[in-house]
């Protein structure tokens, strides 16, 4: 009920309020305060805007004259600024006329200039190019045994051998405490000659005999002929007709026979000692007083006949040298009626050896000889046909070597080939002086890496600084380096393979010096049965045999060696 009553007061208050706002508005009094109250309002914004309006008159007056002074001073900045203009406009252009004359001396030096590299260039051009030819043959004059494979016969002006040894102070000859190698003394065969005493010591009565006797002796050769004669019956049986006689031994077949002495000594030296067959006849000649005068035919047929004789012995070297673990080969050129042809030489470490004779290198070559067959290690001086034989490959070094200093005397401004020409020495006395026992895997991992990074530092200078375009030998060797670089180093993983291929080097040399004497074959089998001659005595000499004339000599049969009395 209060709430009620409340809401209807509070109704009723308003209702009395709206009543006395209508009353305002219906006498009209309410209207003439609302007219007042706007007229008032309306008289105060007139002030204000007349005020507005006489503010805004001045400062538009200001802005005329403002404008004005404005364009006073532009019209005096324009023309300072064109007279300035017309000024920098001549200006501008004299240096546009200097700048045309600049320009067309420049162009004048620049077509000069221009002239003169392109002489320089030239010139330059044509420099290094006679700069490449005096290079190119200047290696070419300065190449000799020491720096290529060129044989040694074939370099004039050997370099005279320094004598590295250091002086000790002392005399020559053997030192105080050394016990001395006298001569040997041999079996006296005949009675002794006895000196006669000096006249003065037969005058004068003091001096009396003792028992010492200097003995002294005289050693002499002399060739003695031996001649043996054999005597056969012949028999005739009357009624057949038959004539029979005993048979003589073997190899008695002529009239005159030659025995084993005789040929075995003809036969080495021709082959072993490499006299040629006119001077070995005379020689023989010239010891047995004139009565031996073989025929030139004779001793030719000697090389043949040992070689059908040994046939079985170079048959078993052969089977050998497929069995050795490793083994040398290389090529060299022989002379036959004035065509070129070779020879391959095939050696075991242990000193088996054999020469062919071949028409032919490359695969034709390797026909018929242990390379073909071959299951091992071979060493060679880096011809690719071997690298197709063989189950690995050891490249010479003693090539490379030479090859590197060949590189040094021609291309001085590098040093990678220095430091490998240093590193392969080392590689190569590590080696040959360290057992295979005592063989440090990490030095040897250390002088692989060392290796590696010289043929880094060839690559560097090389792409600085290519190789010259009439010398690329060293180029060439720095990429054969990198390429075969297992096979340069497989010494050094395998102790039982040599760094160098010295070995059949070494063993073609005794061919060589046979062909300056010969100077050429007549026929191919000639050559071959030189080469299988030339086996023969190789391994006689490496068996250690003392007496190699007596086994030759047992070898042709027929006779006892030469006798010397």
């Amino acid at each position: 009920m209060d709430a009620r009553f409340d809401f209807i007061t509070a109704l009723q208050y308003e209702v009395k309020k709206l009543r006395a706002i209508v009353a305002g508005f219906e006498s009209g009094e309410r209207y003439l305060q609302i007219k007042n109250h706007y007229l008032k309002n309306l008289e105060e914004k007139n002030h204000t805007i007349a005020a507005l309006k006489k503010e805004l008159a001045d400062a538009y007056e200001t802005i005329i004259r403002i404008r004005q002074i404005w364009f006073e001073v532009f019209d005096d900045l324009e023309k300072a600024y064109k007279k300035e203009n017309r000024k920098l406009i001549r200006e501008l252009e004299e240096e546009k006329k200097k700048r045309f004359r600049a320009e067309a001396q420049r162009d004048e030096y620049h077509d000069k200039y221009r002239e003169k590299c392109r002489e320089l260039y030239e010139s330059e051009t044509l420099l290094e190019e006679e700069k490449g030819k005096n290079r190119k043959l200047t290696a070419q004059i300065n190449r000799d045994y020491e720096n290529s494979s060129l044989p040694s016969s074939r370099c004039a002006g050997h370099k005279k051998i320094t004598n590295s040894r250091e002086k000790t102070g002392r005399r020559p000859g053997g030192q105080p405490g050394h016990t001395g190698h006298c001569r040997k003394k041999q079996e006296v065969a005949t009675p002794p000659v006895l000196l006669p005493p000096p006249q003065e010591v037969l005058e004068d009565p003091d001096f009396k005999k003792t028992k010492k006797t200097i003995k002294k002796q005289l050693i002499n050769v002399r060739v003695v002929l031996e001649v043996q004669e054999y005597h056969a019956d012949v028999y005739y049986n009357s009624k057949t007709g038959e004539r029979r006689h005993a048979a003589f031994p073997d190899g008695i077949t002529d009239d005159v026979n030659y025995g084993g002495s005789i040929r075995a000594f003809l036969f080495l030296l021709n082959h072993d000692c490499h006299t040629s067959i006119d001077k070995s006849r005379r020689f023989l000649s010239d010891l047995t007083g004139g009565k031996l005068n073989l025929s030139k035919g004779m001793v030719s047929k000697l090389s043949g006949e040992f070689a059908r004789k040994t046939e079985t012995e170079r048959k078993k070297i052969f089977a050998d040298l497929l069995l050795s673990p490793v083994m040398h080969a290389d090529f060299t050129n022989a002379k036959m009626n004035g065509k070129s042809v070779n020879v391959l030489v095939c050696a075991a470490t242990d000193g088996k050896t054999l020469y062919f004779a071949r028409e032919k290198k490359g695969h034709e070559g390797i026909k018929g000889t242990p390379v073909e067959d071959y299951q091992g290690i071979l060493v060679h001086d880096h011809d690719k046909t071997f690298y197709h034989y063989g189950a690995n490959h050891q490249e010479c070094l003693a090539h490379v070597l030479r090859y590197l200093k060949n590189s040094m005397e021609n291309e001085p401004d590098r040093t990678w080939n220095r430091e490998m020409h240093a590193l392969l020495q080392e590689m190569i006395h590590y080696r040959n002086q360290t057992p295979e026992e005592e063989w440090d895997r990490e030095k040897v991992s250390g002088l692989k890496k060392r290796y590696q990074e010289i043929l880094k530092k060839a690559k560097d200078e090389y792409d600085d600084v290519p190789a010259n375009d009439y010398y690329k030998d060293g180029y060439n060797l720095f990429l054969r380096l990198e390429e075969y670089m297992s096979n340069h180093l497989l010494f050094l993983e395998d102790h039982r393979v040599p760094p160098t291929n010295n070995e059949a080097e070494r063993l073609l040399r005794d061919y060589k010096r046979k062909q300056q004497q010969a100077v050429t074959f007549r026929s191919f089998e000639s050559l071959e049965n030189l080469c299988q001659c030339m086996s023969m005595l190789v391994m006689m000499r490496k068996n250690g045999e003392q007496n190699i004339y007596d086994r030759v000599s047992g070898i042709f049969g027929q006779g006892r060696p030469m006798a010397f009395d």
